[in-house]
């Protein structure tokens, strides 16, 4: 499956990070809610997912809620990877870029194949 990721959009000063990974039928918006000072050592509040079709139209859970809270040991894994997307050394090129993609890219699939019906 195709698709393209778009990481650490957001607002100049703001503690919420918008992270996208689009694929051919539908994206998935991930938000970031940070504590602290941006600039110094931020800490992850917490993250939530919502599914959108590429006419940004919203598409509800099976419980019929818009958006999914990542929890407790999703939150864990969750945060090691957004750490290593983070780090110095994917920025810099100094590991493999595409495998710490495609293990968020995964994970982020299994949390919608866990809480959605996509057709």
């Amino acid at each position: 499956m195709n698709y393209k990721l778009e990481l650490n959009t957001q607002e100049p000063n703001s503690n919420i990070v918008f992270n996208t990974i689009v694929f051919e039928s539908f994206k998935v918006n991930v938000v970031e809610r940070y504590v602290g000072k941006m600039r110094f050592a931020p800490k992850l509040c917490h993250a939530l997912f919502k599914i959108r079709t590429l006419e940004n139209e919203l598409i509800e859970t099976r419980d019929g809620n818009l958006r999914v809270k990542i929890k407790d040991d999703n939150f864990e894994t969750y945060q090691k990877l957004i750490n290593v997307l983070n780090s110095y050394d994917y920025k810099n090129k100094l590991i493999n870029r595409k495998d710490a993609d495609q293990d968020y890219v995964h994970f982020i699939l299994g949390l919608v194949i866990a809480n959605y019906d996509l057709n």
